[in-house]
């Protein structure tokens, strides 16, 4: 466990999708340096407050920043969102000592989901959520759509990827529906068979029941955190 966090030493998935740029930025920088291991996916749906026009004319007056006599070396102008978003949490993160060099180390960026996060669960931030942060009606834009309008080619491609992602996730979910009602099924059948033969604790459950209860509510109580299951 992460001192102070209550999260794991293992890596968190986040679904980045809705979320506010800065808001996620610097929740995600803290728990970084609090040696946190972070996986952010779709950062291509980060949400940024303020209209497209408004967000596009911000990054063209960023992009006329650079160095006069070798613009190679820098400001470095990134325009995947997966980029955008990694340069945002450097800021916030003293990057040049060792152990800002680190927490960027435990960092990683993707756009769309892929393989193999697209098996694992994700996580949302609800205090960077843009439901709950941008007040009804404001208006917004997407990350992927402005990084498209400034330079990043690979939008339409990360698009249908993702449509084609979530068919099969939506098979798989259709399969594991009925694995669980199947489950449900047998295991009403075994508590029938297990209540004929009194093989029940003083709580009413059989043995191995009762231990799995209660490795679930010690998991239920480690798991309190800044984080939500999606």
């Amino acid at each position: 466990m992460v001192s102070g966090s209550g999260l794991c030493a293992k890596v968190v998935v986040v679904d980045a999708r809705h979320h506010m740029l800065g808001r996620l930025a610097s929740i995600l920088a803290k728990e970084l340096l609090n040696g946190q291991r972070v996986v952010v996916v779709r950062c291509e749906e980060i949400a940024l407050s303020g209209g497209l026009v408004r967000q596009k004319m911000k990054y063209l007056r960023f992009l006329r920043k650079r160095m006069n006599t070798k613009p190679s070396k820098g400001p470095i102008h990134f325009r995947a969102p997966s980029r955008i978003l990694w340069r945002t949490i450097r800021g916030m993160i003293p990057h040049k000592t060792k152990r800002g060099a680190a927490a960027l180390e435990r960092l990683k960026a993707f756009e769309g989901i892929p393989q193999p996060y697209d098996k694992m669960k994700r996580m949302v931030i609800p205090d960077a959520l843009k439901v709950l942060r941008l007040q009804p009606g404001h208006k917004f834009c997407l990350l992927g759509r402005l990084s498209s309008e400034v330079g990043w080619h690979h939008y339409d491609i990360v698009k249908e990827l993702e449509e084609k992602r979530k068919v099969k996730s939506k098979v798989f979910y259709e399969k594991k529906k009925q694995l669980i009602a199947l489950r449900k099924v047998a295991a009403k059948k075994a508590d029938e068979q297990l209540a004929s033969e009194g093989m029940r604790t003083k709580w009413g459950l059989h043995p191995h029941e009762e231990r799995g209860q209660r490795l679930v509510c010690e998991c239920i109580l480690k798991r309190l955190s800044i984080f939500w299951y999606r």
